[in-house]
């Protein structure tokens, strides 16, 4: 007679072979394209500013952890370092490094730990950090170091404003838009990341090809990140039509501040984004749109970390009213 006992558990019996470290790492594997671009364009600069941040993230989650919380240690799994990344990407490549060190203390010890950890988190934590650095560190926050190719130096003598700064206060003077494009980089410049910005959101190819890479690995689905842009073309193109004197066409939204970067990296994290397809639709419009009214009618150039976090909170209600189909449900007729 056999030893072996049968062994009855609760489902799932199948896996799928997934887990949250081969998800992280994945996510991790895809922001390597634009890392790579913000040490080109950025240098050393970029490089002191992605090892701070990612550094101060892993060790504030295990000392809170440790310490405070004294759970499971859960730095391996890669959600830190995804975090210490993210808030890298950003900010300035010439961020001073206690202002760092702050952002990742808030991102991970206020937007992610003080909830319970990774899965309890309703705001992303990178952008927590870096709206909390943009108030409180106004200055230094919006200080662009200019783009140079292959600049090994860790001094940023020469800064730039970013494309939308440019635009935003050059139509607040009464400038003229086709005066206005004549001063940012051109639209191939745009796209490779040879302009002043946040570090990881300057090159549109490298945040492209990451996201293709999510989504052939299945770690992202479309839903959000063609929803939100797809929002942001429509309502600025309806502006372009309007008048083309006063608005900027949809293209230079795209390639510009954050709108790849949030629509690729941070607004499809997991955690923080709608379970349903349909949810998903719904919370990417709401971002694209919000992103569009803040750059064109609000104090800021820039809108889509405040819209990310905005509809952050709205997750729970869109959950709530669009959940997934239960196993064996069965649709009553009338």
């Amino acid at each position: 007679m056999s030893n072996q006992l049968l062994k009855v558990s609760l489902s799932p019996h199948v896996h799928s072979g997934n887990s949250v470290h081969k998800e992280m790492y994945g996510v991790i594997y895809a922001m390597i394209p634009a890392l790579l671009v913000s040490f080109i364009f950025f240098g050393l600069g970029a490089v002191r500013v992605t090892l701070i941040a990612v550094a101060s993230a892993v060790v504030f989650e295990y000392l809170i952890q440790k310490y405070l919380i004294k759970g499971s240690n859960t730095i391996v799994d890669g959600s830190a370092v995804i975090t210490g990344i993210l808030l890298a990407f950003n900010v300035p490549s010439n961020l001073p490094c206690w202002i760092i060190i702050i952002g990742s203390l808030v991102s991970i010890g206020v937007a992610k730990m003080s909830f319970g950890g990774l899965g309890q988190n309703p705001f992303n934590p990178a952008l927590v950090g870096r709206v909390f650095m943009l108030i409180s560190f106004p200055v230094q926050m919006t200080s662009w170091p200019k783009p140079s190719f292959m600049n090994f130096s860790l001094v940023d003598a020469e800064t730039a404003a970013t494309p939308l700064a440019i635009v935003k206060e050059g139509i607040k003077n009464g400038e003229s838009l086709t005066d206005l494009m004549s001063q940012i980089p051109t639209w191939t410049q745009m796209f490779i990341g040879e302009m002043g910005g946040s570090m990881g959101e300057i090159s549109a190819i490298a945040l492209l090809l990451g996201g293709l890479y999510m989504i052939w690995k299945k770690i992202i689905t479309w839903h959000i990140p063609v929803s939100m842009l797809g929002t942001m073309v429509l309502f600025s193109g309806a502006l372009y039509l309007v008048s083309p004197e006063q608005f900027v066409n949809p293209l230079f939204h795209l390639l510009t501040g954050g709108a790849l970067l949030g629509a690729i990296f941070m607004a499809t994290d997991m955690v923080t984004s709608p379970m349903t397809k349909t949810g998903m639709l719904i919370y990417g419009i709401g971002i694209g749109f919000i992103t569009i009214a803040i750059r064109v009618f609000g104090a800021y150039p820039e809108g889509v970390s405040f819209a990310i976090l905005v509809m952050n909170a709205f997750v729970p209600l869109i959950n709530t009213y669009f959940k997934p189909k239960r196993f064996g449900e069965v649709k009553k007729n009338g």
